[in-house]
């Protein structure tokens, strides 16, 4: 474990645990951005499982009373996630670092885009329980193949007329489940070792910390400013991911 390699995992720790903190999802997108520098995808994915789940915790004590009065709406997206995080965790050893982060940083960019429209697309205000089923199972693929169950259930929720302590109250228990049961199954498939359990040491307590920062921010924030946030960050950070491979690939 060398300087560069120690650089890259404090900073993706602090970058993902302020993330989750800020907007109750989004621990993978930024950590994985940093830690794919220096890391093997599976190795990569493995650890930020463990980070996602402890960092969404705090998130989830956030809004429980939000969660209990949902929590219907959260069993929809989070029982089809159960099913579909086997096929991810089959789908991740297939998975290289440069494709990895170009799925990240199309994710980015593709939210950025998304919120930037979403005055002109459709608020769902009727109930939309099969389309919440398909949103829920294919979260779970993406759950297990590359910690990334947040961005679908994200977007899906923005077209719903919630505030944001009703979305996140979807949200945060519905990754901290999916990311939990991954992690358990990589767990019982000998995923953590020393080569994991030693950055895990040392990632977890900036991952913690850098959460509580962002939890702060958050109840700082109104909801447009929140949101014009998230635009930000999510549409600027894809960007240079992107581009970053692009230009990489060409040279």
């Amino acid at each position: 474990m060398n300087a560069q390699f120690l650089i890259w995992l404090i900073a993706g720790a602090a970058a993902g645990g302020f993330v989750s903190g800020l907007a109750g999802f989004g621990t993978a997108l930024f950590t994985l951005v940093f830690w794919l520098k220096v890391m093997p995808p599976q190795q990569a994915v493995a650890i930020v499982l463990i980070m996602s789940v402890t960092s969404g915790l705090q998130g989830v004590y956030l809004v429980r009373h939000a969660i209990v009065a949902e929590r219907w709406r959260l069993l929809r997206f989070l029982l089809p996630a159960l099913i579909g995080v086997p096929i991810g965790i089959a789908l991740l050893g297939y998975v290289d670092a440069r494709a990895l982060k170009l799925v990240i940083g199309a994710f980015m960019l593709l939210y950025g885009t998304f919120f930037i429209a979403r005055r002109s697309l459709p608020v769902f205000e009727r109930r939309t329980h099969a389309a919440d089923i398909v949103v829920g199972h294919l979260s779970g693929i993406l759950g297990g193949a590359a910690s990334l169950s947040g961005a679908l259930p994200t977007m899906w929720c923005a077209l719903r007329p919630w505030t944001k302590a009703e979305q996140r109250a979807v949200l945060q228990p519905f990754s901290v489940v999916v990311l939990a049961v991954t992690a358990t199954i990589l767990a019982i498939k000998g995923a953590y070792n020393t080569e994991t359990l030693m950055p895990i040491g040392i990632a977890l307590p900036i991952t913690l910390l850098s959460t509580q920062l962002g939890i702060t921010v958050y109840w700082r924030l109104e909801d447009k400013r929140f949101k014009r946030l998230l635009i930000g960050l999510m549409f600027v950070s894809g960007l240079s991911i992107v581009l970053g491979e692009i230009v990489s690939l060409g040279t």
